[in-house]
């Protein structure tokens, strides 16, 4: 034990980071990529880097604006380095979990010192749901990394003894990246945790500091050019992006995905066992860890609305709990081997039993397609399938889109809508009915279509079977106009 110890004081301090980003990245490429989620958001990146157009997401070709672009920008990155691999489209919320251990660090090390710092981040790392947020390609923990800089930033910033400019710019430019993370919330929600906290003890001073014109400038100068671009290039984007999938989404009832109130009170500590065992000691810790848990939970809690990911900004002041509450106590070292053992056995759990991908398909359409051919989706999303076939043109879309766009809700399909809303050229030319169908089906070249077999048209040639969609061709009708 004490040569281990030797050896780890010759190492780098920040040693401990660097392996934290080694366990992360370790597994991340193992599975294929899940749907719709991971298809979707890898999907836009692939085809923004296809186009050349960085400012722009686009979803089938068209200006998809559910999420801003910070996510696609590192996946292009990504995508440049390694190719049209799975770690590539998982590289965000790999940065996001690291930025997150990075605020951990920052938050631990003022209070415990080195040592303690590496405990607690042991304890993050551990965490299944912070692991497995980390490995699944969405914005929420890209976002949740940057809302615990910007936290553990600020508390930094306003030290009693001692304020810090950089402190404080470094705590708005990393709302500011929230911001571009998944929007709005990147900038709520460190309010939320910060400001009562900072009335409530009659901070007055710290609070208007923490409105310092330089630190609001980092802000600004980060979080707004994107967003003035976009609504100079498509004059409806602030209504859409500010009001329909900010405020709308978080009051509304027509969203995916209800759940009852107490639905995050059950899934956090699931998704942190077996060190939540101890939980109910650690939450008597009143602080203002405790204060940063609690509005989490509770700003996530009141809309009908709730996915698991949404919780992860509560992982870092849950792991500082946790942290005091294992310390020294029985057991502390056996729960945290188990915990881990919990995290590495979870991926290749999910690439047993998990469902496929569409990399087969994609892999008979490339091999299959000739110049002149298009490309055909009907049933399902297939959000994957351009990255897979490395497609150059997004593929059409078939369905009665008169009827879903009277019928609204909340459904893949209305992102499609939604999108072609701000480009309607391009989603005439993507999205057909079955009479734009008709008419297709006479004009040169080949129609190949994807579809589960139950969604195939009678008269589709099926030229290959893959493990979750078929590959059809369609002959031109008997007779044409």
């Amino acid at each position: 034990m004490r040569s281990i110890a030797d050896f780890t004081r010759r190492l780098p301090p920040w040693w401990p980071l660097v392996l934290l980003a080694l366990w992360l990245v370790a597994t991340a490429g193992w599975r294929p990529v899940a749907l719709p989620d991971e298809g979707r958001y890898g999907g836009v990146a692939y085809e923004m880097l296809r186009s050349g157009d960085g400012l722009t997401p686009t979803l089938f070709g068209m200006p998809y604006f559910h999420k801003p672009p910070l996510m696609y920008w590192i996946d292009i990155a990504a995508l440049k380095v390694l190719g049209p691999h799975a770690l590539a489209l998982r590289m965000a919320p790999l940065v996001g979990a690291w930025v997150m251990g990075l605020a951990l660090w920052i938050e631990a090390g003022a209070r415990y010192g080195h040592d303690g710092a590496c405990k607690a981040l042991a304890v993050l790392a551990v965490l299944p749901l912070f692991y497995l947020g980390s490995q699944y390609a969405n914005h929420d923990m890209l976002v949740a990394g940057w809302i615990s800089l910007a936290v553990a930033a600020a508390r930094r910033a306003l030290t009693p003894q001692r304020r810090s400019l950089a402190w404080l710019c470094t705590a708005w430019g990393a709302m500011a990246l929230a911001l571009l993370s998944k929007g709005l919330i990147g900038v709520v929600l460190p309010g939320l945790i910060v400001a009562p906290w900072l009335l409530a003890n009659r901070r007055w001073a710290d609070l208007r500091f923490a409105l310092h014109p330089l630190a609001l400038l980092v802000f600004v100068a980060i979080a707004l050019p994107w967003m003035v671009a976009m609504q100079q290039r498509y004059p409806g984007f602030f209504d859409y992006f500010i009001i329909e999938q900010h405020f709308a989404r978080y009051t509304e009832a027509r969203f995916n995905n209800p759940q009852p109130w107490w639905f995050f009170l059950v899934v956090l500590p699931l998704g942190t066992l077996p060190l939540s065992l101890r939980l109910p000691g650690a939450l008597r810790r009143t602080g203002f860890d405790l204060w940063w848990v609690v509005v989490i939970l509770a700003f996530f809690s009141m809309p009908r609305s709730k996915l698991v990911g949404y919780v992860l900004p509560a992982l870092l002041p849950l792991a500082l709990l946790l942290f005091e509450a294992w310390r020294g106590r029985r057991g502390e070292r056996a729960a945290w081997v188990v915990a881990a053992l919990v995290c590495v056995l979870t991926v290749p759990a999910v690439v047993y039993w998990g469902r496929p991908d569409h990399s087969d398909v994609g892999t008979a359409l490339r091999e299959r397609l000739a110049p002149g051919d298009r490309v055909l989706l009907t049933g399902g999303s297939f959000f994957d399938l351009r990255l897979q076939a490395r497609l150059d043109a997004p593929p059409a879309v078939l369905d009665d889109w008169e009827a879903l766009r009277s019928r609204g809700g909340d459904s893949w399909r209305q992102e499609l809508l939604d999108a072609a809303r701000f480009d309607p050229a391009r989603g005439d030319e993507v999205l057909w009915t079955p009479a734009r169908l008709a008419r297709e089906r006479c004009q040169a070249g080949r129609i190949w279509l994807v579809a589960a077999p139950a969604d195939a048209l009678p008269d589709a040639r099926p030229v290959f079977t893959g493990r979750r969609a078929t590959l059809f061709e369609l002959p031109p009708p008997a007779s044409c106009p």
